[in-house]
């Protein structure tokens, strides 16, 4: 279930780290605005993959996930990329709780 979530946190570090310079250049985005967003999540990402050992890891994970999906304030585009990251997260935990319980048998 960790390696899952982790993945998903991890391209979607990536994702909002990338949102900075779209935020500037596209959207008109002050620039202390739009690395405090984008980076502080990214940064926030990486901070709960390893936090994932924890039960409360999988709702700060969510809670990363509904930030995700604010920053389409900023960049338009995060609104429909933050619903897919929310999409993949729900379907790690689903997906590895199947497994999880399959090979515990």
């Amino acid at each position: 279930m960790r390696r899952l979530g982790a993945s998903v946190l991890g391209m979607e570090a990536i994702v909002a780290g990338l949102t900075t310079p779209v935020a500037i250049s596209v959207g008109g985005v002050a620039p202390a605005l739009a690395v405090t967003v984008g980076i502080g999540l990214a940064v926030l990402c990486v901070v709960v993959v390893g936090l994932l050992k924890r039960p409360f890891g999988y709702i700060a994970g969510s809670v990363v996930q509904v930030l995700a999906i604010a920053t389409g304030f900023l960049v338009p585009t995060m609104f429909f990329l933050g619903a897919i990251f929310a999409a993949l997260w729900i379907t790690a935990i689903i997906v590895a709780r199947r497994v999880e319980g399959a090979t515990s048998r």
